[in-house]
């Protein structure tokens, strides 16, 4: 018979880490430092640590858990060039991090621009990421491949050009932040259970956390930030002046720690084309379909999520 549940850990939200190549990010974390394996969530677009406030609160009883802000999000530094976004950057941002807290490795949780982090981490710093649980992210090399070939994902990523025009920062928050919110919304429009008026304040105030100064003194806009992160990608649905990538080998992104992939199948922005041939480059893989599951599983179903942490970290 299992013994009772260990207490929700503690979460301390007023960390910060000034890391070796300049960049101050933001990080709440639960659970003893000391002597425990450090796990790490990584948030998309347009979120913030506490898109993991379920998951620390769980994986902080027996490990060391953290969920920086992603540079460019709320609390963390926010860079004004759109090249200081590249993925490569963002990547080495967490490779210091772990560095910071003392480890040589950790387990990687991700979820939408996390996974792009996640993803770039596991490929090119392999000996830093023990496991690798990915939400609802594609592997480069299959969203390179269905960017190129499949009409239905191209459609389907529309907005990330949009994102990646000038003024799109502005837009978002237009109209009360209308355009943002659809990013979050039900497929009818409906704002979901999960975004409650509690967690929607939250999400605006951080939505508003201005930038750093410009040449003239004045504050970048809140969410320049995260747009850079799309125009700064190459990865984007083709146009007229920039045509598809020529597809690399494939080999050339494999992980070859265990990864696990957790994808829900109602996101309308990754289709589920984004998942067909993931063994190829992750060997190690156990792939867990949520039918029902949108884009934003983590909080729809904060609960299995845990559960299916938990399972893929003693397989």
């Amino acid at each position: 018979m299992n013994g009772p549940e260990m207490p929700a850990a503690r979460i301390d939200d007023d960390r910060y880490a000034d890391l070796a190549n300049g960049i101050r990010l933001h990080y709440a974390s639960a659970g003893e430092p000391a002597g425990r394996k450090l796990i790490v969530f990584l948030h998309g677009f347009p979120e913030a640590w506490f898109a993991w406030e379920a998951q620390l609160a769980e994986f902080g009883k027996d490990h060391f858990a953290i969920a920086p802000d992603l540079r460019g999000f709320n609390l963390s530094a926010k860079p004004p060039e759109v090249a200081a976004y590249h993925i490569k950057h963002i990547a080495e941002d967490i490779r210091l991090l772990i560095e910071y807290l003392g480890h040589g490795s950790a387990i990687v949780v991700c979820h939408d621009w996390g996974g792009a982090v996640g993803w770039h981490l596991g490929i090119f710093h392999p000996d830093l990421v023990e496991r690798l649980v990915v939400v609802n992210s594609p592997h480069p090399w299959l969203f390179m491949r269905e960017l190129a070939n499949n009409p239905v994902q191209q459609a389907a990523s529309a907005y990330m050009n949009w994102l990646r025009a000038p003024g799109s920062e502005e837009g978002l928050v237009a109209g009360d932040f209308k355009i943002v919110e659809r990013f979050l919304d039900a497929e009818d429009g409906t704002h979901p259970s999960w975004y409650t008026p509690e967690v929607r304040e939250r999400y605006r105030a951080m939505w508003s956390v201005p930038g750093a100064p410009k040449a003239d003194g004045a504050p970048s806009h809140a969410m320049t930030g995260g747009c850079n992160f799309y125009r700064a990608t190459p990865l984007h649905p083709p146009t007229a002046t920039e045509p598809a990538r020529p597809l690399p080998a494939p080999g050339d992104w494999s992980l070859t720690m265990p990864v696990r992939v957790i994808w829900g199948e109602t996101d309308r922005a990754l289709t589920t084309g984004l998942i067909d041939g993931l063994d190829e480059v992750c060997p190690d893989l156990v792939l867990e379909r949520i039918p029902e599951g949108s884009h934003w599983v983590v909080h729809e179903q904060p609960d299995r999520v845990n559960r299916l942490i938990r399972r893929f970290l003693v397989d």
